[in-house]
């Protein structure tokens, strides 16, 4: 059972960084364009107490290797995103974000710490880093529930990416696993949650997915049908305009030829009132 809990460990790292890595594409943008824009530092602030916490269980916990590598990983590359959120921050967001940090990743872990080692003896160290443990990963599991409650408003799953869902459902199915392998009830617990919750997402993603291509269709269908009708009464105005103007060159050509007709010389008016006037004057 050792050997099989220890390969289940490694995948368990290896998906959990993958997982962790997952900001990467976000911050490469933040990087490159120089802002934050309106991404939001909190994840990344708690996320890397929840790391730290849990390397800290890792130290703790007789056999806690796996956990220590996995979450002291996932520590820099969250010390890592933070510390680029603050560069590159504007000064409002960076002030109200550096004194989170201070009060949470400085401040909390390191009374956590000293509480645990100064006031804590024996086996209770590894119980209360435990609970405070599980607690942080059930609420980063549980964050996801507002996305999933837009996604059943929305009918659309536009704002619940489906690879960030897929991850976060393996990695809470894997480390269940290790935990009861293991037989940590401090892993399992809050990884059977995750497990949970992202087998919800998934099923939301394939209910709502083809939901959203065929709204997406009829959109296209609709504005396509808008751009034909326009097409169309464009084409009747010009044609009504076409008839306008060849009704106003036929009156225009009458008119010239009208005009342009020959008119009667005075001398074949005179010669045609003398004939008139002759047989006016002659008897019956």
């Amino acid at each position: 059972m050792a050997s099989l809990s220890f390969i289940v460990g490694i995948v368990g790292n290896i998906i959990s960084i993958l997982v962790f890595a997952s900001p990467i594409k976000t911050f490469s943008r933040v990087v490159k364009k120089r802002s934050t824009e309106n991404y939001k530092g909190v994840p990344y602030v708690t996320t890397l107490l929840s790391t730290s916490l849990w390397s800290f269980y890792g130290i703790l916990k007789p056999g806690g290797l796996l956990v220590l590598t996995v979450n002291g990983a996932g520590a820099v590359m969250q010390s890592i995103y933070v510390i680029l959120f603050l560069v590159y921050a504007p000064k409002g967001k960076k002030i109200k974000l550096m004194k989170l940090v201070a009060i949470l990743d400085v401040g909390f872990l390191g009374l956590v710490i000293a509480v645990t080692l100064l006031a804590i003896h024996g086996d209770m160290r590894l119980t209360v880093v435990g609970i405070l443990c599980a607690g942080l990963t059930i609420g980063m599991y549980a964050s996801p529930l507002a996305v999933m409650r837009t996604v059943i408003k929305t009918e659309s799953v536009e704002y619940m990416p489906f690879f960030l869902s897929f991850f976060l459902f393996l990695n809470g199915g894997i480390w269940s696993a290790y935990a009861v392998l293991v037989k940590d009830f401090y892993i399992g617990v809050p990884n059977g949650i995750g497990f949970i919750l992202g087998s919800a997402q998934l099923i939301l993603y394939s209910i709502y997915k083809y939901k959203s291509m065929a709204s997406k269709s009829e959109e296209s269908t609709d504005e396509t049908e808008e751009d034909g009708s326009a097409h169309l009464v464009e084409g009747d105005v010009e044609m009504s305009s076409y008839e306008v103007e060849d009704e106003n060159r036929l009156k225009n050509h009458t008119i010239a030829k009208g005009r342009s007709l020959p008119k009667p010389s005075l001398n074949r008016q005179y010669s045609l009132q003398k004939i008139v006037k002759t047989l006016s004057m002659s008897p019956y």
